[in-house]
Order: structure tokens, then C-alpha cells, then sequence
């Protein structure tokens, strides 16, 4: 039996896995993995089901125009096929009438080679990945207080170490399970656990402190917090005034937010906020760690700054075992925001407009600065664009399933149908790829060599641990492919060794600089923090600690205000609703609901008794969800521990997209995906 040490090709974990036999490989312990000490979730342990599963496409299919239906064709007719109509796009209507949508589940080298794929040899700026429906508020606000964006500053298992853990929109224990025995862990050694959440999950049930905000209030408990904080005259002055700037304008809004006030917007009682107050300031070390259900709003940016000014306040920022941090969803949605995935990034966490890093980057892929396309599209404004008069009308789709993960996804996908050529390189015919002019069979995660970077900024290395089947192909040799046919004036590697070295002169003293990392220090080292600039760098595993990333070293406070959802419900649809994961299922679920050993239960609608009985409708019927957008159908699950005036839907099946609000963060780009208006019906 031979035996391959990897990573879990699901969540930001990327956790340890060892592979054993070739042909059909089995999933084993890595107990010295240090993230999860042998520890899998269920889709871990299930993950190599899908390598031999009966529905991997293993030939390239085009759409026959005459019949409209997909059939088979041989790499060279449908990569030929791909280069001809884009380069009729082109010459007709420019280099932007190209775009290229990618997946924070692509490897650092596949997301690098996409964006040097889109601006050196499509020459467009129209660019983008579904990572900005995951990272982008946090990383956006993380730049703007520190000067730097990266997930968890301090590796994960730091959270044992801290006094006090706030979990802002985090349900860690079914989202990425091995996390969670950091909490046992804290709580064991004396340490407080507070989940602040609109559900009582599974982590709910797993704190000390439970507290159960409206949704899309979180920003305003953080105000509220602040505000206690500055009242009882407790606020960290020595730190505030070596370490950091802009807090005497921070601490003139935050007066405005009395605890009465709190409640009535956040719907927490008074004694709650005075109490959770309490416990953070008699705390030595607190870690405030955010994720998506305080992020995903059209408000996300401010909010996670909200909670940010608080831990700031409170010193911890830039201390051991404390200070603020964000949980990353997709299994690469650090790596694949750092290297040219997003449309204003070059790699190595370049900004596209700064000139010195155009001319970095244009140095390394051999081409002119100024022949490097500026800032394009956010990922959901490109996609509503398609098929309009200014917008792309060909979409490269690598990584992603956009017709169930979008926002307002009937109208992405009335958007997809409006192209002019749709094509996409899938392991699966997915939701997307069923749409598609052209699909393009790659690589899975076990046959495959590459990088991933994991939520605490660990490079990793996923091993290949068995062969593709026939006439599958790597990403990599497509983009390369593609390249080639489409008159690229400048090479492409397929070898993901050479690609990453390359990645590491691109990323050479950038922000995310992997400069001194190479695949066998990540062996022997199990895995390299960034920044590391040089061989002789240790890599960086604990930030901020000797001072911040903007030029002065001080970390920055920001006044934001809360201005709530930007939809609120009303008579005609009078209740919160809001999205989520469950255990068994990933992202959108085209690759766990094909697997018999996950639980696959299809969607369905959480809500409260009170809002069950009023309804007149029980545990198990069939109710209809219904918002501005669309309507799905779906059993009731009758439970006491989500507010009455919510429900939740899960966004692994078609339907829950379709309902979510499009309204994007200023700052971000990020959609609304986890508050609307909404009414619910029998059916």
C-alpha cells in the first residue's frame, strides 16, 4: 500500500490526510498534521468517493447548435473551438468582452496561471472569483485597520490560549468540526466562549454565552460594546495611544450608542450587553473572530471595522493569543485572494492601479507594463453584466458552480443564458456546466499536485495520490492550452513545481510575498506561513506583534454607523431571512450531494413554533419561502432554537440563491447573502 500525505479538498482547514493505494485510494489519519491532529470531518473522511464516481466527466462535450444538446468532442476540437470564438469576440468587441470567473477551491498555482491567463493573454480586465462572496468584507477590513488582510493573524490553535473567544456569525463546530476542539480545549484550561448568533447551532451550544441578535445587527451590538467599554472608562489608553490612531473620533460616535438603544435595534437585553461587556473587560487576552454570518451584508465591511475598533480599544490586536482574526470558508479563499484572482489584485497581494506593482509583476511574466489591463468588475457586477452591450459576452468558468452560489441566482443565470459562449472546466456536470456551450473535464484535488493556504496563512502542499482517468486534464494544461491558441506573447508552465516558483518571484515584496517558500521546505515543514521573503525566513506565524503594516505601524480605527439590512421586512414579507451550511453538505453542493455517504436530506426551512403555529403549518409540511426575487419550496423544520421572526434556509441546493438580496458593500463588492425580507406559506 503506498500512502500519500495531503489535504482535505474542502474547507479552509485543509486539514492533514494521508492517502493509501493508488488505484482506489482510501482515506486515512495524519496524526502529526498540527491544524487537525488526525481529527476529519464526515466529508473528510468521504472525500475520495468522488475520484471513481460514475458521474466524472472524462470527455471535453460542446453544445450542437443544430440540437442543443451537449455531446463529446476531443480536446483539440473544443479547445480550438474556445480559442476561434473568442478571438472573433475580441476583434469585434475587445479584450473586455472576455471574462473569467474563478473559485477560492483552485490551488494557488491554477489561481495565479487564471490571472496571468486573463490580463497577459486575454488582455482583459474583466476578471473575478466567488473568494469576494466569501473574504471580501473581512479582507477589506482588515487592509484598512492594519494595512494588511490575512485571515487568522496566529495560527488556529491559539484559541486555546486566549481568555475570553468571541465567535461573531461563526457556526465553527458544523462548518469545519475539527476546529472546534479548540474550544473544548479553552474552556477546559478556564477560558469563556461567547457565539453571537440569530441560530442557537451547534457552537451556540458549545459556549458559555449565547447571545441572539437580529440579524444584520451585529454591528450595532459592536457599537454597543464599545460603547460600555468607553463609559466604564476601561478602554486600553497606554495601547490606543502608542499603537494605534483615530480613536478620539471613534469614541465620539460610539457615545451615541446607549444599551437601551442597542437592545431595541439588536433586540439583546440590556443585562446581556452589560454582562458580555463585563466579561471582556475583566479578560487579560480576548480574540474576536468573525466570519460570514457577520460579513455576508451589504454592510459587512463596517461591521467586522466595528468589531475590530473593539478589540483595539480593548489592547489586544497585536498581542499573544489575543486580538482579532477571520474564519476562511473556501479551502483556498486565502490563497486564491492573494495571487490574481480578483479584479483589482495582481499576485502577492498587489494592488492592479499601484505602477510600481504593474511593473513587478509585467517584469516577471515577461510583457509591458502598460499592456496589463487596470481594474475590472467585482465578481457579481461582472456577472450581471454579461450579455449586456458594455459587459463580457464569452464567461471562463473555472472552480465555480455560480447558478446555485450566486445571489439573485435566476438572474444570474438569465445572464449566463444571454452569452454569446459559455465555457466550463468542472469535475462534475454541475449546475453552471449543464448551462454551458463547452465543459472541460479537469483534475480533482488527489490527482493533482499543488498549493493551497490555508485560514491561518499556512502554505500547504496536496500531494498527487493517484492517476486521473483518461482524457481528464489538469487545469493548468487548459489554461495553458488556451493560452497557446488564443496568441499569448508570453509562455505558460503546466508544471505546478514551476508555476509556484514563479508565483514566488510575482509575489516578491508584495504584501503576501511566498518568495522563500518552495514544495520541499513545505514538507519538511508542514506547511510555511507568509510573508516569507527569503529561504532563510522562518515564515511568519504571529502578526502584528512588533507593529502593524501601514507605514507609521499603527493600526487604524474607523468610524462606521449602522444602517441595518438593506432590506427590511414589511407587511408583504414580514420576516428575517437568512442562509447558512449544515454539516453533511460543502458550498454548492456539487460535489457532496453526490456522494450516498453524506447525508443529503435536500433543502429545507427552519423556523420557530410561534412563526409554525401561526402559519398553521407543522414539523415536515411543505412551505413555501417566497422574497422579491423568487420563491422555493421546501420542508419546514419546526425547531426552538432560531428567533422567531427568522427563518433559514441552506444554500447547498438550487433555491436558496434564488431568494438572497444582491445589494452590495460599498467597500467590498460583497452581496447581502445572509439577511432579506420574507414571507413564508404553507404550500
Amino acid at each position: 500500500m503506498t500512502a500519500t500525505e495531503t489535504h482535505c479538498p474542502y474547507c479552509s482547514l485543509q486539514c492533514g490526510m494521508r492517502l493509501e493505494g493508488a488505484r482506489t485510494p482510501e482515506v486515512v489519519a495524519w496524526e502529526e498534521f498540527p491544524v487537525n491532529r488526525g481529527g476529519l470531518c464526515r466529508k473528510g473522511w468521504t472525500a475520495a468517493g468522488l475520484l471513481r464516481h460514475r458521474e466524472r466527466l472524462t470527455r471535453p462535450l460542446v453544445r450542437d447548435p443544430a440540437t442543443g444538446e451537449l455531446a463529446p468532442a476531443t480536446w483539440d476540437a473544443a479547445l480550438d473551438l474556445v480559442a476561434g470564438r473568442l478571438a472573433a469576440l475580441r476583434a469585434e468587441h475587445g479584450p473586455d468582452t472576455v471574462g473569467v470567473f474563478g473559485g477560492g477551491g483552485l490551488t494557488n498555482e491554477k489561481a495565479y496561471q487564471l490571472g496571468k491567463l486573463a490580463r497577459a493573454a486575454l488582455g482583459t480586465s474583466q476578471i473575478d472569483y466567488n473568494g469576494r462572496w466569501c473574504m471580501s468584507s473581512a479582507a477589506s477590513a482588515g487592509t484598512r485597520a492594519f494595512g494588511l488582510d490575512r485571515g487568522l493573524p496566529f495560527p488556529l490553535a491559539d484559541l486555546e490560549r486566549t481568555d475570553v473567544l468571541v465567535l461573531v456569525g461563526s457556526n465553527l463546530a458544523e462548518t469545519m468540526p475539527p476546529a472546534a476542539r479548540h474550544l473544548d480545549a479553552l474552556r477546559e484550561r478556564g477560558g469563556r466562549v461567547v457565539v453571537v448568533d440569530p441560530r442557537r447551532t451547534p457552537t451556540a451550544d458549545r459556549a458559555d454565552v449565547f447571545v441572539q441578535p437580529v440579524p444584520g445587527t451585529d454591528l450595532a451590538l459592536a457599537l454597543g460594546l464599545l460603547h460600555l467599554v468607553v463609559a466604564a472608562g476601561v478602554v486600553d489608553e497606554e495601547y490606543v495611544a502608542t499603537r494605534t490612531s483615530g480613536f478620539d473620533d471613534v469614541k465620539r460616535s460610539v457615545a451615541a450608542w446607549w444599551p437601551e438603544r442597542v437592545e431595541r435595534v439588536t433586540g439583546v437585553p440590556v443585562p446581556e450587553l452589560r454582562a458580555l461587556a463585563r466579561l471582556l473587560v475583566d479578560a487579560e487576552r480576548v480574540m474576536v473572530l468573525t466570519a460570514r454570518g457577520a460579513e455576508q451584508h451589504a454592510t459587512g465591511s463596517d461591521t467586522v471595522l466595528a468589531w475590530i475598533n473593539l478589540a483595539l480599544a480593548l489592547g489586544q490586536p497585536g498581542t499573544p493569543y489575543a486580538g482579532y482574526g477571520c474564519l476562511t470558508g473556501q479551502g483556498n479563499g486565502q490563497g486564491g485572494r492573494e495571487h490574481g484572482q480578483k479584479a483589482d489584485q495582481l499576485p502577492g497581494y498587489r494592488m492592479i492601479d499601484d505602477p510600481a506593482a504593474r511593473a513587478h509583476v509585467a517584469a516577471v511574466w515577461g510583457v509591458d507594463p502598460d499592456t496589463l489591463p487596470g481594474r475590472g468588475r467585482s465578481a457579481y457586477e461582472l456577472l450581471d453584466a454579461l450579455g449586456t452591450d458594455s459587459g463580457p459576452r464569452a464567461l471562463l468558468v473555472f472552480g465555480s458552480n455560480i447558478v446555485v452560489s450566486a445571489p439573485n441566482a435566476r438572474h444570474v443565470s438569465e445572464r449566463l443564458d444571454a452569452l454569446d459562449l459559455l465555457v466550463v472546466a468542472d469535475v462534475v456536470l454541475s449546475e453552471t456546466a449543464a448551462r454551458a456551450d463547452v465543459v472541460l473535464p479537469v483534475t480533482q484535488w488527489a490527482e493533482e499536485t499543488g498549493t493551497m493556504t490555508n485560514l491561518e496563512g499556512r502554505v500547504l502542499l496536496r500531494q498527487r495520490a493517484t492517476r486521473a482517468p483518461e482524457g481528464v486534464r489538469s487545469d493548468l494544461d487548459v489554461i495553458a492550452g488556451l493560452a497557446e491558441r488564443v496568441g499569448s506573447p508570453v509562455p505558460f508552465a503546466t508544471d505546478p513545481e514551476e508555476v509556484f516558483a514563479e508565483l514566488g518571484r510575482a509575489s516578491a515584496g508584495g504584501k503576501a510575498d511566498y518568495a522563500g517558500i518552495d514544495y520541499s521546505r513545505i514538507r519538511a515543514e508542514h506547511g510555511v506561513f507568509w510573508p516569507c521573503p527569503s529561504p532563510d525566513h522562518p515564515g511568519t506565524q504571529r502578526m502584528f506583534l512588533d507593529g502593524f503594516a501601514h507605514p507609521d505601524g499603527r493600526a487604524r480605527f474607523h468610524v462606521v454607523e449602522h444602517r441595518g439590512p438593506a432590506e427590511q421586512p414589511c407587511a408583504d414579507y414580514p420576516v428575517h431571512l437568512t442562509t447558512g451550511r449544515v454539516l453533511g453538505q460543502y458550498q454548492s453542493g456539487a460535489q457532496t450531494r453526490r456522494l450516498r455517504d453524506l447525508p443529503d436530506s435536500g433543502p429545507f426551512v427552519e423556523m420557530h413554533p410561534m412563526l409554525a403555529r401561526r402559519l398553521g403549518t407543522a414539523d415536515g409540511e411543505p412551505v413555501t419561502v417566497a422574497t422579491r426575487r423568487g420563491a422555493m419550496t421546501a420542508a419546514a423544520r419546526v425547531v426552538g432554537t432560531i428567533r422567531p421572526d427568522t427563518v433559514f434556509v441552506p444554500f447547498h441546493w438550487v433555491g436558496a440563491n434564488r431568494l438572497t438580496n444582491d445589494a452590495l458593500d460599498p467597500a467590498s463588492r460583497m452581496p447581502e447573502f445572509k439577511v432579506c425580507a420574507a414571507v413564508v406559506r404553507p404550500a
